[in-house]
């Protein structure tokens, strides 16, 4: 059975847009001794679609901007970014729950090519909220197979 909230997580996981992701990775290792888990480069090879560090016993994603997906860091938007991505039980029954409470949908519910089944909201702060579920154990091979098919259909 896989669990719904993977091993080595917490409920909330924070994740970051930043304007030279690459650079900030680099910063975090030397200013909190952050790890570096994994990178997952953009269509392009430079720029970082993904990547995750941990810090103590958590951890943080973080991206490059991605101004076609509404990601802008805080050079952008002249203020700060980010969003939760909250691992819960049921990511249909807290998205639907959410937006009932008065949040905005901003992506539909749908099962990523890494293995969670997620949503995203803007709660009626401005905060974005990204709700999952893990519903399948890949490794980063099957991740990045799946990444890269997934990538060729959001190119044509």
């Amino acid at each position: 059975m896989v669990k719904p909230i993977p091993d080595g997580y917490h409920s909330v996981t924070p994740t970051l847009t930043i304007s030279g992701a690459s650079d900030a990775i680099e910063f975090y290792k030397k200013a909190f001794d952050a790890k570096e888990v994994n990178r997952f480069l953009g269509p392009d090879g430079k720029s970082i679609m993904h990547a995750e560090i941990r810090i103590g016993d958590s951890a943080i994603m973080l991206s490059d901007e991605m101004p076609s997906m509404g990601c802008l860091s805080p050079k952008s938007t002249g203020g700060p970014s980010g969003a939760i991505y909250l691992y819960v039980n049921d990511s249909d029954s807290v998205f639907n729950k959410a937006v009932s409470a008065g949040a905005k949908p901003m992506m539909p519910m749908m099962d990523g090519f890494w293995g969670d089944r997620i949503g995203a909201i803007s709660d009626p702060f401005g905060h974005r909220w990204t709700i999952a579920t893990r519903k399948k154990e890949m490794t980063m091979e099957e991740i990045e197979k799946a990444g890269r098919e997934f990538m060729k259909g959001q190119c044509k």
